[in-house]
C-alpha cells in the first residue's frame, strides 16, 4: 500500500502501528482489494480497508474489458467516496452501514477506511436465506429508501444501479431479444419518470449484506452504484439474488407485502407527508417494470445466466404487452 495511505489510516485511528491481517476479497476486474488491518495503540483494534488502484490491464470475468467499462468503474469509486462523505451519516441502525473513518484519493487510487463490521456484531455472510432473513434485508431496504425519499443524488449516479441503460450501451447493442431491445428506452423512462424517487443502493444483492450471529440484524456494504431511482430496483435485484424462478413467483406477494409494510412504518417514523397509499400503488405497479429493466441488461451481458428464467420472462412479456 502507498505509504501516504498507511499514514492516513494511522491518523484516522490514532494508531501507533498497523499490520495486515488478511485479504478479504479482490475487487472486480483486478481494481484492488478489500483488506482487514489490525491496529496497535489505536481507537479500535481492527479496520477494513478498501484500496482501489488502477490496474495495468483489467481482466473482466465475462470479457467486457472496454474503456467505457473502465470509466464506469472509476466513476463508481468516486461515487462511493461521495456517498460516505456526504450521505452515509444519515443512515441509522434501521439501515446500518459501516462507519467510514477516512477517505483519500488521487489520480488512480482510492482509499476508504471503515469500521470492521465483523467486530461490530455483523460477522455472518450467507449464501441463502430463510423467509425471516429475507424480511430483515427488505426492512433494511425499506428504511434506506424512506431515509432518502425525495433527495437529489448530488455527486452520486443521477440514476442508480450498475445496470442502468445509459451506462450499458455495449450490452444493449448485443441484446438479441428484439422486442426487449426496442422497448428498453420506454422501460427506462417509466422508471425514471416515477413520481416517487429515492436513493437506491444500486447493488443490493445478498452478498452485500452482513448479518448478526442470530440473523435478526443486518448491515449493507458496497455503495459504488448508489444513486437516484425507484425503490423497486433494489427490491427486485435483492429478491432475484436470493430465489430461483419458482420461489420468486411463489413468494412474490408475501415479500412485497412485507416490504411495503416496512416502508409505511419507516415513512411514518420519519414524519413523512407522502401519501402512503399513493407511493405503494406507484411502486407496486413498477415492480415488473424494474424486474424487466434488469432482465434487459442480463440478457445482453450474460445470455446464459441462471437468473434468466421463466419468472423473468413472464414479467418481461407482461410489461412488453402493456407498453
Amino acid at each position: 500500500m502507498n505509504h501516504d495511505f498507511q499514514e492516513t489510516i494511522r491518523e484516522a485511528t490514532h494508531a501507533d502501528e498497523l499490520f495486515h491481517i488478511e485479504d478479504i476479497q479482490s475487487l472486480w476486474s483486478g481494481y484492488g482489494k478489500i483488506m482487514r488491518y489490525g491496529l496497535r495503540g489505536g481507537s479500535c483494534e481492527r479496520v477494513v480497508v478498501k484500496h482501489v488502484k488502477l490496474p495495468d490491464q483489467a481482466h473482466h470475468p465475462r470479457g467486457w474489458n472496454t474503456d467505457l467499462s473502465h470509466q464506469r468503474k472509476m466513476k463508481s469509486y468516486q461515487v462511493e467516496s461521495v456517498w460516505y462523505r456526504d450521505f452515509g451519516s444519515a443512515c441509522d441502525d434501521s439501515c446500518r452501514i459501516p462507519h467510514c473513518l477516512a477517505l483519500e484519493s488521487d489520480d488512480d487510487e482510492f482509499l476508504m477506511v471503515f469500521e470492521d463490521l465483523d467486530a461490530s456484531g455483523y460477522p455472518v455472510r450467507k449464501n441463502s436465506l430463510s423467509m425471516a432473513q429475507m424480511q430483515v434485508c427488505l426492512s433494511w431496504l425499506a428504511n434506506f429508501h424512506a431515509t432518502f425519499i425525495g433527495q437529489t443524488p448530488v455527486g452520486l449516479w443521477p440514476i442508480g444501479t450498475y445496470w442502468h441503460l445509459d451506462t450499458r450501451p455495449d450490452e444493449l447493442a448485443v441484446l438479441e431479444d428484439t422486442k426487449l431491445k426496442n422497448a428498453a428506452a420506454q422501460i427506462d423512462t417509466r422508471l425514471n419518470n416515477a413520481r416517487y424517487q429515492t436513493l437506491v443502493h444500486g447493488d443490493a444483492k445478498l452478498a452485500n449484506f452482513c448479518f448478526s450471529e442470530d440473523g435478526d440484524k443486518v448491515a449493507a456494504v458496497d455503495f459504488q452504484y448508489v444513486g437516484g431511482g425507484c425503490g423497486m430496483k433494489d427490491v427486485v435485484y435483492f429478491i432475484g439474488s436470493c430465489l430461483h424462478d419458482a420461489d420468486c413467483e411463489r413468494y412474490e406477494t408475501e415479500l412485497l407485502d412485507y416490504y411495503f409494510s416496512q416502508l409505511r412504518d419507516a415513512l411514518e417514523k420519519r414524519n413523512s407527508e407522502i401519501d402512503l397509499d399513493d407511493i405503494e400503488q406507484e411502486w407496486r405497479d413498477l415492480y415488473p417494470v424494474a424486474w424487466t429493466d434488469f432482465h434487459r441488461f442480463l440478457k445482453g451481458w450474460s445470455p446464459g445466466h441462471w437468473k434468466i428464467n421463466s419468472y423473468s420472462e413472464k414479467l418481461a412479456n407482461q410489461v412488453l404487452a402493456e407498453l
